[in-house]
C-alpha cells in the first residue's frame, strides 16, 4: 500500500526556520519525483519545491534562496527546509510522490509564521 506522511509541523516566529518531512512507503522511492505544495485558506493549491529522481531541483520563486529541497534514499525521506520564514508562507504543507504511472498526496501539516 503507498503511503506518503508528512511531518513537522510548528508555529514559527517570522524570520524563524523549520523543516518539514515526508516519509513514503510502498513505491520504489529512488524512482519518484518528489514534491512539497502548500496551500493557505481560500487558495489553490501552489508547487513550492520539487526533486527529481536525479536529484535536479526546482523552487516556486517565492521561496527561492529561503527554501531547500533534499532527499534521502536509504530511508524513503525527503526534506523541506525552510529559512526566513514570512507570514505569507503560513499554510498547510502537501507532499506527493510523483512518477509517469503514479501519485500519491499526504494529508497534509500545518505551519503557521506569527509573532
Amino acid at each position: 500500500q503507498v503511503q506518503v506522511m508528512e511531518s513537522g509541523e510548528g508555529l514559527v516566529q517570522p524570520g524563524g526556520s523549520l523543516r518539514l518531512s515526508c516519509a513514503a512507503s510502498g513505491i520504489q522511492f529512488r524512482l519518484y519525483a518528489m514534491k512539497w505544495y502548500r496551500q493557505a485558506p481560500g487558495t489553490q493549491r501552489d508547487l513550492v519545491a520539487a526533486i527529481e529522481p536525479d536529484g535536479t531541483t526546482n523552487y516556486a520563486d517565492s521561496v527561492m534562496g529561503r527554501f531547500a529541497i533534499s532527499r534521502d534514499n536509504t530511508k524513503n525521506m525527503t526534506y523541506l527546509q525552510m529559512h526566513n520564514l514570512k507570514p505569507d508562507d503560513t499554510a498547510v504543507y502537501y507532499c506527493k510522490s510523483e512518477s509517469r504511472m503514479a501519485s500519491r498526496w499526504g494529508r497534509g501539516t500545518q505551519v503557521t509564521v506569527s509573532s
